[in-house]
Parts: C-alpha cells; sequence; structure tokens
C-alpha cells in the first residue's frame, strides 16, 4: 500500500518532469507552449461560461423545487412493479444532469444503507456505468458552437438510462 501511495504522490510530478525534458530535447520553448496553453485555455472557459452558469441554476431551480420528489412519488407504483429501488431515484434523475449533485445523493445512499449493500453497490454501478450527459454536451457543443443537439441529448440519454437499467438488474444478479 505504501508503494502505491509513494507512485501515486511521484505521479503528477514526474509527468511534468517528462514534458519539460521532452520539450528541452525538442529544443521547444516550454513555458511559452505553456502559456500560450493556458491562454487558450482561458478563452475556452469565458466562452462556455454563460452555459455553465445556466446549468448551475437549472440544477439548483430542479432541486430545490420539490419536483424531483414529485416525480418519484408518481413513478413510485411502476418502480416498486420492476423492483427497481426509489432509494436510487434521485441518483437515476441527476445523473444526467450534474456530477457534483450525483456524487452527493450517491455519497448519501452510501451512509445510510452501506457501501456493501446492495443500493450501495447499484449506486457505486450507476455511477461508473454513466456520465453528466446534459453538462458534457452543453460544455463541447458550445465550445465549438454547434446549436443543434436533439439527436445528441436523445442518443446520450438513452446510453444513460440503459447504463442505469443494466446496473440494477447486474447488481440484483450478483447480489
Amino acid at each position: 500500500m505504501k508503494l502505491v501511495n509513494f507512485i501515486s504522490n511521484l505521479a503528477m510530478p514526474l509527468i511534468i518532469l517528462i514534458i519539460v525534458i521532452y520539450g528541452l530535447k525538442e529544443k521547444k520553448n516550454v513555458f511559452d507552449d505553456f502559456l500560450d496553453g493556458a491562454k487558450e485555455g482561458l478563452g475556452i472557459v469565458i466562452n462556455i461560461l454563460p452555459t455553465l452558469i445556466g446549468l448551475f441554476v437549472a440544477i439548483g431551480a430542479l432541486r430545490s423545487s420539490g419536483i424531483l420528489d414529485l416525480i418519484i412519488n408518481i413513478l413510485n407504483p411502476l418502480l416498486s412493479i420492476v423492483k427497481f429501488p426509489t432509494e436510487l431515484m434521485p441518483l437515476a434523475m441527476l445523473r444526467s444532469i450534474s456530477g457534483s449533485s450525483s456524487i452527493a445523493i450517491a455519497t448519501d445512499i452510501m451512509r445510510n444503507y452501506g457501501t456493501d449493500t446492495p443500493l450501495g453497490m447499484m449506486a457505486s454501478v450507476i455511477m461508473g456505468s454513466t456520465e453528466t450527459t446534459l453538462y458534457t454536451i452543453a460544455v463541447y457543443t458550445s465550445c465549438v458552437k454547434i446549436k443543434k443537439t436533439r439527436y445528441i441529448l436523445l442518443a446520450a440519454l438513452t446510453a444513460d438510462i440503459v447504463g442505469i437499467i443494466t446496473s440494477i438488474i447486474v447488481c440484483q444478479f450478483f447480489v
């Protein structure tokens, strides 16, 4: 375990050192290249900032409005028929929207039910098999100025739904 921690602590400085040595070997001005990359990155951040602010406001409104609880209460009879744990529904609904919200929900599930319980394992597998789809689409499409995202959104959300359902089925089968 100490070896793994040592390698983990050494990884980033080693990567930086390798990049600098390679740049010097190739006779490139590493610092100027770094500054150019930082300027370009700052420009990208400025371009996507309005999209990110809009997403964060929408997520905050969704979480504080109580609509998630309403949707879960409406879907509860259907969820119990297909044996989908209602405790995982907030995670399933917010995972495609917000990474930080879904991490908070998954952590709460594991704190309340345990990490080795079926709910804890399902939450872990859902987190690993899905993506923050709306965030990713918003950032990438706004960065390259793509306006028509209908088919991207449909395909990505379908993949998230399949990932969530498959996670539940696989965990129910193995646990």
